[in-house]
């Protein structure tokens, strides 16, 4: 069977969700591979083997931390051509993060490849793997291969179950000569994230947002409270943004944060097509809205037409109430 190559999105030999998702889809077309890189990338095998890896490739190198994501992409390319030099290389996947999608677009330039983006299914064809995309706010869903190279893929998050399958796990160390042309943007300072203690809006099961009809700052821990109830991350629409009310990190829309949760609840968000290319994906859509017309009702599984002031608190205190 062929191979599947997976990036490995870790911090410190700790893998992140979308990566062991990105393992259930690569095994509906091949046999997995991870390629694992920077520090403490020998120490993210055992769990890549647990989910499905038959061979982790790994490198560490100074290069990856000081510098932007070319010294990834050298990476990947020397994986790419290992592959397919000891035999067939299916695809290469990658999360459909900011980092991910550079890699990605940099790699298929390299080796000559087409590339599809923000895939959100992935299945086995006769001809290569069949990617499908939800687009132009979830009107239609399109369903594509590349025709030219080995096709490059990066996946959203929450699009397939994280299945534990057991494999050999085999590791291998990548040999990665890092090119001088790489070395052109240098990582001069960094500042840790400030942690909630709530999930990562991107990698969030579960999404509570709020908007415009949040009505200022003051009133975001109703939305925030929510969100602690169900274990969410918090996300907000552009005009509680750009009101100044939510952090610029947490937007959700065309011009902030993709997301694609099993569960979203917008609460007092219009649904301007701005903010539906951001969450349109998402698996089950709750809408809180007091004006029965606003647009978001027509993409939503189910709607309330209420004051989000007294709707929502309701909800949290029954979620409390029902989880004892």
């Amino acid at each position: 069977m062929a191979e599947v190559l997976v990036y490995v999105d870790h911090v410190d030999g700790s893998v992140r969700k979308p990566t062991l998702e990105l393992l259930t889809l690569a095994r509906r077309i091949g046999d997995p591979v991870a390629v694992s890189l920077g520090n403490g990338a020998a120490d993210t095998a055992a769990t890549l083997a647990e989910h499905g890896a038959v061979k982790v490739l790994t490198a560490d190198a100074a290069e990856f931390a000081d510098y932007l994501v070319a010294p990834k992409v050298d990476a990947l390319q020397a994986a790419v051509e290992s592959v397919s030099a000891a035999g067939s290389l299916a695809a290469v996947l990658l999360p459909s993060s900011a980092e991910g999608k550079e890699i990605g677009a940099r790699l298929a330039i390299r080796i000559g490849s087409g590339i599809i983006t923000d895939a959100v299914d992935l299945e086995a064809g006769d001809e290569g793997p069949v990617a499908t995309q939800s687009v132009f706010a979830a009107s239609y869903t399109t369903k594509s291969r590349i025709t030219k190279g080995t096709p490059v893929i990066t996946v959203k998050p929450n699009s397939a179950p994280v299945e534990p399958a057991a494999a050999a796990g085999a590791v291998e160390e990548l040999a990665v000569t890092v090119a001088d042309s790489s070395k052109g943007t240098k990582v001069v300072s960094r500042t840790p994230r400030e942690s909630t203690g709530r999930p990562d809006l991107t990698e969030a099961a579960i999404v509570v947002s709020g908007g415009r009809g949040v009505n200022g700052a003051e009133n975001f821990p109703v939305i925030e409270a929510l969100a602690d109830s169900l274990g969410a991350a918090v996300g907000a629409s552009r005009a509680a943004v750009d009101a100044g009310w939510y952090p610029h990190t947490n937007q959700v829309g065309q011009t902030g944060k993709s997301v694609s949760p099993q569960l979203y609840i917008a609460a007092g968000i219009s649904g301007a097509i701005q903010h539906r290319a951001g969450m349109q994906t998402s698996k089950t859509i709750v809408a809180i809205n007091k004006d029965e017309e606003a647009p978001i009702f027509e993409l939503v599984d189910y709607g309330v037409v209420g004051d989000l002031f007294n709707v929502v608190p309701a909800l949290t205190d029954e979620i409390k109430t029902r989880k004892g």
